[in-house]
């Protein structure tokens, strides 16, 4: 008997990104993203102008990912969205339609936690990847995040550390801002990093017991660097980008890999997936995969679609959660600081 298709609307409004995505079962029929460019103008995402984007959009993402998938409305089983952690105003906007939607055509509701999902974007059924097997170790990196997560089964996760201040992702915006480069500058990083010596310049790496992470002495050891060489250059970062942004991006690699190595070490777990904003980044990537060669680990890492924050992960979630039965009541609650 052949099996009846679930069909899951995922919704993302979590930070400055409107996304909207349909699986049929485990597998991707659209995954459509409006971003917003305004934030580029004030160096990060201003709240307010954020949610105020989330309303104009969410109606014609939402029409755009079920027109896509080639569906109508009432073929669908569920709809899932984030429930946060993020921007309280923007998670508003997601909540709110999801509920409304779910309601007017009578089908379950499923709240979903941003930064599982971020992991559980690992199990979207794509040709040529490869799913992690429990348990595995999952390392968060992103502009709001920076965590290592012991992953049991799909809603079994233990955060073994976190950072305790700025996000790798904060690290590298305001090293870039110290560097006059725009928002986000962590792409713009991770390109001249490839061009330059990533020994040119040392930089200390801050000194954190166990698997938690710091990124606040960096920024500001970054800081104090160029202020004191631009007092005895005035041209120094200009004539030196490359080589600063190389140096930059290789500490900032060594910490992520130092933990990850304790973490190994502490749980005798080799598998490895990452996910977040800045598992784009290439010189974390390449440094996975020499990892494989050099410990013996085996190393996930998502299709670059899924590193952003992107609807799909909400889906996969939400697909996981309806084979559970597990459904959200109507009157749950956005939450800016919700846990794993």
């Amino acid at each position: 008997m052949k099996k009846e298709n679930i069909y899951i609307l995922g919704i993302e409004s979590s930070c400055d990104d409107t996304s909207a995505a349909i699986l049929c079962n485990d597998q991707i029929l659209s995954n459509i993203v409006a971003d917003q460019k305004i934030h580029t103008e004030y160096g990060g995402v201003v709240p307010e102008l954020a949610s105020r984007a989330h309303q104009q959009n969410i109606v014609p993402v939402v029409h755009q990912a079920i027109e896509k998938a080639g569906i109508s409305k009432e073929q669908l089983s569920a709809v899932a969205f984030t429930r946060g952690p993020g921007l309280m105003g923007s998670l508003l906007v997601g909540t709110s339609f999801a509920k409304s939607l779910a309601y007017g055509l009578d089908i379950p509701l499923i709240d979903v936690n941003h930064m599982q999902a971020h992991i559980l974007a690992h199990f979207i059924d794509e040709k040529d990847h490869k799913k992690p097997p429990f348990p595995f170790l999952a390392m968060t990196i992103s502009g709001g995040h920076t965590q290592i997560v012991k992953v049991t089964n799909h809603f079994k996760m233990e955060v073994l550390g976190e950072t305790i201040d700025d996000a790798v992702g904060e690290a590298y915006d305001k090293s870039g801002k110290v560097l006059g480069l725009g928002y986000p500058a962590g792409p713009e990083i991770d390109r001249r990093a490839q061009l330059g010596d990533p020994k040119a310049y040392q930089f200390t790496k801050p000194k954190v017991d166990g698997l938690n992470f710091s990124f606040s002495g960096l920024k500001t050891a970054i800081l104090y660097f160029v202020q004191r060489e631009v007092k005895a250059n005035p041209n120094f970062v200009e004539e030196n980008l490359n080589d600063i942004c190389a140096s930059i991006q290789y500490t900032i690699i060594g910490i992520l890999m130092d933990k990850l190595k304790l973490a190994v070490k502490q749980t005798g777990i080799k598998h490895i997936a990452i996910g977040g904003g800045v598992s784009a980044n290439s010189g974390i990537r390449k440094a996975l995969k020499d990892a494989e060669q050099k410990f013996g680990w085996t190393t996930y890492i998502p299709k670059f679609e899924y590193t952003t924050d992107n609807a799909a992960m909400i889906a996969i979630v939400g697909y996981l959660k309806y084979l559970e039965n597990d459904f959200s009541d109507f009157d749950v609650m956005a939450t800016a600081r919700l846990k794993i």
